[in-house]
């Protein structure tokens, strides 16, 4: 998928504001939020499996795993900053729409959210701001 032109280079070109995180903070962050996401994800879709929760609540959370998998070959791979924004808002949209399909179920998992959710609204300025500087 991350052709012959090295992605680092392209991304290192593109116009970012100032206050972009650095990879490392930026692998670091994913690295706390990515278990979280497992466990809290996993239980979920534990729960629906054996009938505690309704299939309904699965929707937001399959969504945003395949817009969360989607983004890193969306923007490094195939290098489209506008699809990689859309996929972003989609991403954040469902984690909201998450929150509020299992708060009634397990207000735990919910809350559990939270941290992702605010790092989301951060990346999703983060990669609106790149595109509109880069337009």
């Amino acid at each position: 998928m991350f052709d012959s032109w090295n992605w680092e280079e392209w991304y290192s070109a593109l116009e970012k504001p100032a206050w972009t995180p650095t990879g490392e903070t930026i692998g670091a962050i994913w690295g706390v939020l990515y278990p979280v996401i497992f466990l809290s994800f996993g239980y979920v879709f534990y729960k629906v499996y054996i009938r505690k929760f309704p299939k309904k609540v699965l929707a937001p959370f399959v969504i945003n795993l395949i817009a969360n998998f989607l983004f890193t070959p969306l923007l490094f791979g195939l290098k489209n900053v506008p699809l990689a924004s859309i996929d972003i808002l989609v991403a954040l949209g469902t984690i909201v729409w998450g929150i509020r399909a299992i708060y009634k179920y397990s207000p735990f998992v919910a809350w559990a959210q939270v941290p992702y959710l605010a790092w989301v609204i951060l990346a999703t300025l983060l990669q609106l701001s790149i595109l509109i500087l880069n337009l």
